[in-house]
């Protein structure tokens, strides 16, 4: 009977350790789960932070990308952004799924366990204790039966002894009766205790148990689908953003296809060409002059003659320097010559005749540089001002003429952007100062005010900007214009330059007459001043008076009083500024929104 008892309870304790195995099993796999979450989290934030060094910073315009290889290369970043997404998608998944699955299982499989654990035990101890009773009663039985065995037995020898008393043997015989009548009731006792114990064990082996055993069964199998079920989750978490996933990779190889080698190259060739001509020849210098001078009188007069025109050009040339590509080139130590543009060439006939030529990009250079510039008004007057006083880096003369046009031109659409910024933003605080002024208990008009003026500041400043810019650029097309016209065509035996400009800014085909224009000896600023004080002043078309201050601290500006009246000798171009006069000849700009305008007809200068 104990020995079954105790081969259960062995039995009991088995299934105690494999219960316990499979649950230490289920948290070693969550374990697994989260250190792999751990991975996809790491693995995303790396990526993340690898296409986050490797992106372009937006500070500036210029540091955008512009070529298709570089286009293509932001986009495999920006793909691979949206796969770090999707690998941090697959950690919150397995998360979600199974790994918090996992977790709350595991605690109510060991809360189950426990409870059906301590139902094992307490029927254990149960039938343990109704076998103590059966066994305590089973030995009281047996003891009272020995001690019956004695009592007849000492009976018995009284009875037979015939010098026992009579008494003694009453007493005996009751003795006897008492011990029988004990090991009787002990007896059934005992077969109570007993049958109970049998009842009992039965019920405890064939009920019970079998019941514990199956509950824990159970519960040992729901963990295993419970695994089973977290396995393809764990798969499942991962196919889920697979084709989100070959979209990305997709997208990197449509990136890769879009790289077009020759829209690069020509966008090179576009943001570096600089706009220059390239150098013409170099014309032939004759040193062999005095060998001809005693051949032929006529050669020699006429030699004389354009010697004596060339030598004021070549005067002038020295006088100016020579503007090159890329800054001025070192005068070279030759002996001084006579223009370095003549040359003597010989006809089939065998007579000679001199030849006129000059370098192209070398004249058309000088002329740039030295020419007299024609200053018709004060409006070219103030551009020119401030393209040659103007910080270097603020108009862009550094750079080649073509790309101070992209630059300048950039700039004035981004002035022209933020002006109609601040239009619009002037347009809607007008509405709405006409909605307080109908609805005062909206708010108070006059709290519009300041950033009404404000705003009408920032609308005067850009269009001065503008103004500015668009002088700079005018001038660069002027430049790149006269240039593109000023080209030569060469001969076989001689060079004929066509186009150049002359002194009075006029265009000529004549050599000659080019070359006996008198030369510039004056600095740019004094060519500057004389030329605008030959200027007369424009007559006055009409009057106007100031409606606000205008400070006027820019160049080319007029500042005005509240209520003072000036002469209009200019009307508004369309850019939001008007030309006036004061009384003492002080001409400058004033914003067409300042001022209330009053035109004369036939009116004449004051």
């Amino acid at each position: 009977m104990r020995t079954t008892s105790v081969e259960f309870q062995d039995q009991f304790d088995s299934l105690d350790k494999h219960t316990q195995w499979g649950i230490d099993f289920l948290e070693r796999y969550a374990k697994f789960v989260k250190e792999r979450i751990e991975i996809e989290q790491n693995y995303a934030k790396q990526l993340r932070n690898l296409v986050k060094k490797y992106c372009p910073k937006r500070s500036s315009k210029d540091e955008e990308p512009r070529f298709t290889s570089c286009i293509a290369f932001f986009n495999i970043l920006n793909e691979l952004n949206d796969y770090a997404g999707q690998r941090e998608v697959v950690a919150e998944e397995m998360a979600h799924r199974v790994y918090g699955e996992l977790m709350r299982y595991a605690h109510d499989l060991k809360t189950e366990r426990k409870m059906h654990l301590q139902e094992g035990r307490k029927a254990q101890q149960y039938l343990d204790m109704c076998w103590k009773q059966m066994d305590n009663s089973k030995k009281k039985f047996e003891r009272e039966c020995k001690e019956a065995e004695k009592a007849q037995q000492s009976y018995e020898r009284l009875d037979n002894d015939t010098n026992a008393t009579k008494a003694d043997v009453e007493k005996a015989k009751q003795q006897l009766n008492l011990r029988t009548h004990m090991a009787d009731e002990n007896k059934n006792e005992y077969a109570a205790q007993l049958q109970n114990f049998n009842g009992e064990q039965h019920k405890h082996f064939y009920v019970v148990i079998p019941q514990i055993y199956k509950q824990l069964q159970e519960m040992d199998e729901r963990r295993t689908i419970k695994l089973s079920e977290c396995y393809r989750g764990f798969a499942d978490s991962e196919r889920k953003v697979i084709p989100i996933i070959s979209k990305c990779l997709e997208g990197m190889i449509l990136a890769a296809k879009s790289v077009d080698e020759r829209r690069d190259s020509q966008m090179v060739v576009d943001s570096f060409k600089s706009g220059f001509e390239p150098p013409g020849d170099f014309p032939f210098e004759d040193y062999s002059q005095h060998i001809y001078r005693t051949i032929s009188d006529g050669t020699i007069s006429a030699s004389k003659q354009e010697s004596g025109k060339m030598d004021a050009k070549t005067t002038v040339g020295k006088a100016k320097g020579k503007l090159w590509l890329f800054g001025k080139k070192p005068k070279p130590q030759s002996p001084p010559l006579t223009p370095t543009s003549l040359f003597t060439s010989s006809t089939p006939n065998g007579s000679q005749f001199l030849t006129f030529s000059i370098e192209p990009v070398h004249y058309c250079m000088n002329e740039i540089k030295t020419g007299k510039p024609r200053i018709p008004s004060f409006r070219s007057l103030k551009r020119g001002w401030s393209v040659k006083m103007g910080p270097a880096l603020e108009d862009f003369s550094h750079l080649p003429p073509e790309q101070r046009r992209k630059k300048l031109q950039q700039r004035i659409d981004e002035l022209n952007r933020e002006l109609q910024k601040e239009s619009d933003q002037k347009e809607a605080l007008n509405k709405m100062k006409d909605v307080y002024e109908k609805n005062p208990q909206m708010g108070d008009p006059g709290s519009l005010q300041p950033k009404l003026a404000e705003t009408m500041n920032n609308i005067d400043r850009l269009r001065m900007e503008i103004h500015k810019n668009e002088a700079w650029l005018s001038e660069v097309e002027g430049k790149t214009g006269g240039r593109g016209d000023r080209r030569h065509s060469s001969d076989i035996n001689h060079l004929v330059t066509q186009g150049r400009e002359s002194p009075e800014g006029s265009y000529t085909d004549d050599a000659n007459q080019e070359v006996r224009g008198p030369p510039q000896q004056h600095g740019h600023h004094n060519e500057f001043d004389d030329e605008f004080e030959d200027d007369d002043p424009l007559p006055a078309i009409g009057h106007c008076k100031a409606i606000y201050p205008f400070d006027g601290h820019n160049e080319g500006t007029l500042a005005m009083k509240e209520g003072e009246v000036l002469y209009i000798i200019e009307e508004d171009k369309g850019d939001g500024w008007t030309r006036a006069r004061r009384q003492n000849g002080e001409e400058g700009y004033v914003p067409t929104s300042y001022i209330d305008v009053t035109l004369e007809k036939n009116s004449k200068g004051s």
